[in-house]
């Protein structure tokens, strides 16, 4: 769980714990709404009063903590959202529940782009500097230890959305990817598959390897063997959906069905299959997960795991914003919120054709 720092302890400040604000205020010799009004940058306080706090913040070494700010009433509420989803369906939803919910709390959301490994340290003390109140990290930066740990430092709560197995001293909103990945399974064998091929996404994230394992999971409860060359690695991006159907479909028995852990590998898969002169479904059953936009927007529309994206991005400002305003010393915050998902049944499943395959001559 984050911890986030109470009202300014008035006793002297034990060796060796953090600096804190009543502390700032003893060094420079004003009172503590003094050195808030100097850390908001407010208006109506002298030039030698705001450099002595300067000084005296300088000397302590004193990190301001964002949400003790905002519960003295120092401003508006400030969030950070970095984003480097390669899903433009999932980055679209994610901002329409973020906003919104935004809106309703009255709280200013500060969007960044932020590529894991290459500036993410950069744009996480940007944010910092700017003293955000709290972080939203969605996939895959959910799961980017370098960024957790920048603003764990700092201490700015940070909410993981859609991480599959967070850690206990992390915020999160997720579904539970490996139960929705085998109600699919399930969904698909009840249609009378059983060669079904399946679609992993990126492999550095926790609920890739969950979706697998609600995949094997599925299989090996009805019976069925686990074929290592049905299972291909994506990336969760269109392109790797296009490269995977096609080692799946170039497989000398090739799959009845194919199950991609997201709604872009699902649609590259069901263009495969027309390039391929595959009917979608009479040929091939083709099922996502995410129920984005782009669900809806091919043909056939995409059965698909609906995954409560805008959803989770609201909870993810409620979560911060209750613990950022701490709306009651006693309130207990639950650091790991489930949200239900929903099997969403269209026109890309069906059951496998009993006569041989139409492909183009």
């Amino acid at each position: 769980m984050v911890s986030t720092e109470t009202a300014p302890s008035r006793s002297p400040r034990r060796s060796g714990s953090a600096p804190t604000i009543s502390d700032v205020a003893r060094h420079a010799g004003v009172s503590a709404m003094t050195v808030s009004r100097v850390i908001n940058n407010e208006k109506h306080v002298r030039e030698t009063t705001r450099e002595a706090v300067n000084a005296a913040i300088a000397a302590l070494n004193y990190a301001p903590n964002p949400a003790a700010r905002s519960l003295a009433g120092a401003g508006q509420v400030r969030i950070g959202l970095l984003h480097s989803n390669p899903s433009a369906g999932f980055l679209s939803e994610f901002l329409i529940g973020s906003l919104d919910q935004a809106s309703r709390d009255n709280v200013q959301i500060v969007v960044e782009k932020c590529e894991v490994g290459d500036h993410e340290a950069e744009v996480a003390r940007h944010l910092i500097d700017g003293r955000i109140d709290g972080v939203i990290l969605p996939p895959p930066l959910c799961e980017a230890p370098a960024l957790l740990a920048l603003f764990a430092e700092a201490r700015v709560p940070a909410v993981s959305v859609a991480t599959s197995l967070p850690p206990s001293d992390v915020l999160s909103i997720r579904v539970n990817d490996r139960e929705a990945s085998a109600v699919m399974t399930r969904h698909i064998m009840s249609l009378g598959h059983r060669r079904i091929g399946f679609i992993a996404g990126d492999p550095t994230l926790s609920a890739s390897a969950q979706r697998a394992q609600g995949y094997r999971e599925a299989l090996e409860e009805a019976g069925i063997p686990v074929d290592p060359a049905l299972i291909v690695d994506g990336l969760f991006t269109y392109r790797s959906g296009l490269d995977a159907a096609e080692q799946l479909l170039e497989l000398d028995e090739p799959p009845t069905a194919i199950f991609s852990s997201n709604d872009d590998m699902a649609a590259a898969t069901v263009a495969v299959a027309h390039r391929r002169g595959l009917d979608v479904p009479g040929d091939l059953t083709v099922c996502g997960f995410d129920d984005t936009a782009l669900s809806t927007a091919i043909w056939p529309e995409l059965t698909t795991i609906h995954q409560p994206i805008a959803d989770m991005a609201r909870a993810a400002v409620e979560l911060l914003v209750g613990i950022v305003r701490r709306q009651s010393e006693d309130e207990s915050v639950a650091t790991d919120r489930v949200l239900d998902y929903i099997l969403v049944r269209r026109q890309s499943d069906a059951a496998p054709r009993q006569r041989p395959r139409a492909r183009n001559t």
